[in-house]
């Protein structure tokens, strides 16, 4: 039967594609890739299968485009009316024809300033209405035309130093032998949403304060140190006009009245905490302003319902990273899922995963939108956020309600135990289980496609002296911790009905970029090591996998033309990859079956 449907299906597609008039997989709606995650659902879901489980093994590379800039690729392409549109390292943008590669047109970004937050990476681009929409790592957001590329309009959004508090001259210069850097500045890293004629975007780096940067690449491109004391920034979304540029609202992710909370000593799916409280009403009269610079990182392109008028989205940490007693208090409404209306930007729900957190768990993958059924079979429109705890959680799209939980996706340890003298092993660390790589959906099967990484990490409170007669300087340092098991998994979850875990895939180096699902029955996950894997979506086998040369660190997409599927995925390693030994590279690489 799962041959006789999947051949109907290339059937309908190729008739489809062909311009016959039937209906069914591959049909115009899926033949371009018109938006970040394919549409405002997030599921990274086409519907074309002339690729399938059958002929996959036959995928080739149909044509390749280096960009000139190596490293840290992580774009997801859009495919739009034959132009393909992808944004490179440094925000550089370039115009493909999608069926030879051929360059339409390119657009080179000239940065303000070099004073950026991390490695200059993006992580895609929006194409609306003949217009390309960018937010760089710059602080800006900018329109170009499609046709040309020509500047439409650029927004300076924010100035990444802006605000920014130097090294206090009673800080310690060094720790541990390394530069102590100032505050975090403010970019953009996520492919903007673009809905009811706004452009939606929010900034990065507003999670960390003064920390040090590892030259090695760390945990993940940069280890932080978290340094008590109110160092950091205040993190936003903000909508923008479409046709000129101009701000509509902002959104900011800490709470200015309240931002404490409740105090609240388990989070709200009843994992406990571990919080001294005492210790931190006692810190709070010193700090009732740490909201002004409480930190909440936006990583990733919100999902949205059109029906509802809602934007779903994950915030990040609160500032200072790892340590909490300078922020008493819940910090809301960092670490949460939270539904905003799209026209205002008001709040209208959040679940905050992780109150008071000292761990580095940011809400930071793409939320999905799908169809939920409930154990008493009523079948509710909900959100899914697969968290860098270790579960997925599945709400009520319209009141945030937790539905469900799935079944953990890693090994627990020491969970929310807090970082202390002696070094608290706990797992996950601070890359997760999920971190921003993107989710794929297949609303048939029911199965989300996850990649998940299974590691621990040390947390250890430090202290040095201060300047001549200032007082010692507190942090935490996060180290990968010693003899824990560390891999990566490519796990297929049951969030339709179940939560229960389908099935789980080891992959030989670590898994990033995220998950792309057809109707096909193949899911598409790149690996650090620069192969692109195809699954069976049914039983997470690899039917096919190719070297792409560099590490894959953006999810992949696929698109059809002329009755001929196309996969297209960014292979330039990623910040890590230094640290891990392989390489980095610049090319965008499109694979076809053979003519």
């Amino acid at each position: 039967m799962a041959a006789r449907s999947t051949a109907l299906g290339r059937a309908l597609s190729l008739a489809c594609l062909l311009g016959l008039s039937v209906s069914g997989p591959g049909c115009a709606a899926d033949a371009d890739w018109p938006a970040f995650g394919h549409d405002a659902s997030n599921a990274n879901f086409s519907g074309l299968s002339l690729i399938d489980r059958g002929n996959v093994a036959r995928l080739r590379p149909a044509w390749l485009f280096q960009t000139g800039v190596t490293g840290y690729f992580q774009a997801q392409p859009i495919m739009v009316d034959g132009t393909l549109y992808v944004s490179t390292t440094g925000n550089n943008v370039a115009a493909l024809d999608a069926r030879t590669g051929r360059v339409v047109w390119t657009y080179t970004h000239k940065a303000r300033t070099e004073k950026i937050f991390g490695p200059p990476s993006n992580r895609g681009l929006a194409v609306s209405d003949g217009l390309v929409f960018q937010a760089t790592m710059d602080g800006r957001v900018i329109a170009l035309d499609a046709k040309t590329g020509a500047v439409a309009w650029d927004h300076e959004a924010v100035r990444p130093e802006e605000g920014e508090t130097e090294t206090a001259s009673g800080l310690a210069q060094t720790l541990g032998g390394k530069p102590v850097q100032g505050s975090s500045r403010l970019g953009f890293k996520m492919p903007p949403l673009v809905a009811g004629g706004l452009v939606i975007v929010g900034v990065t780096g507003a999670g960390y304060g003064l920390h040090v940067e590892d030259e090695r690449g760390g945990l993940d491109g940069g280890s932080v140190v978290g340094i008590e004391g109110g160092y950091g920034r205040r993190g936003w979304l903000a909508a923008y006009d479409a046709k000129t540029g101009a701000e509509r609202w902002r959104w900011y992710v800490t709470k200015a009245d309240g931002w404490e909370g409740d105090f609240v000593t388990a989070t709200a799916d009843g994992v406990p905490l571990h919080r001294d409280i005492a210790a931190e009403k006692a810190a709070a009269p010193a700090n009732r302003d740490a909201w002004r610079v409480g930190g909440g990182s936006l990583w990733m392109t919100p999902a949205y319902d059109p029906d509802l008028g809602l934007i779903y989205l994950g915030t990040g940490n609160p500032a200072p990273q790892n340590f909490g007693l300078s922020r008493p208090g819940d910090n809301l409404y960092t670490m949460s899922l939270v539904a905003l209306d799209l026209r205002t930007g008001q709040l209208r729900w959040h679940y905050q995963q992780v109150p008071h957190e000292e761990w580095g768990y940011d809400v930071a993958s793409p939320p999905v939108l799908l169809d939920h059924r409930t154990a008493d079979g009523r079948t509710v429109k909900a959100v899914a956020s697969a968290s860098k705890t270790g579960w997925v959680y599945v709400h009520d799209r319209a009141t945030g309600a937790l539905l469900a939980r799935s079944e953990p996706l890693i090994t627990h340890k020491n969970l929310y135990q807090p970082p202390s003298p002696e070094g608290t092993v706990v797992s996950p660390g601070p890359l997760g289980a999920v971190s921003w790589p993107p989710t794929a959906y297949d609303a048939a099967r029911g199965l989300a496609f996850i990649q998940v990484r299974h590691g621990a990490a040390t947390y250890t409170v430090k202290s040095v002296p201060g300047a001549p007669g200032r007082p010692e300087i507190r942090y935490t340092e996060t180290s990968e911790a010693k003899g824990e098991p560390s891999f990566s998994t490519l796990t297929a979850v049951d969030l339709a009905r179940t939560g229960r875990i389908a099935w789980s895939a080891r992959a030989g180096s670590r898994l990033s970029g995220g998950t792309l699902a057809t109707a096909g029955g193949l899911v598409f996950s790149g690996e650090e090591d620069g192969h692109l894997d195809a699954h069976d979506a049914e039983t997470g086998k690899i039917l096919w996998r190719f070297q792409c040369g560099a590490g894959i660190s953006g999810p992949a997409i696929t698109y059809a033309l002329d009755g001929r599927q196309y996969v297209a995925v960014a292979a330039g390693g990623a910040s890590f990859t230094k640290a891990s030994g392989f390489g980095t590279g610049d090319a965008l690489v499109v694979f076809a079956l053979p003519d």
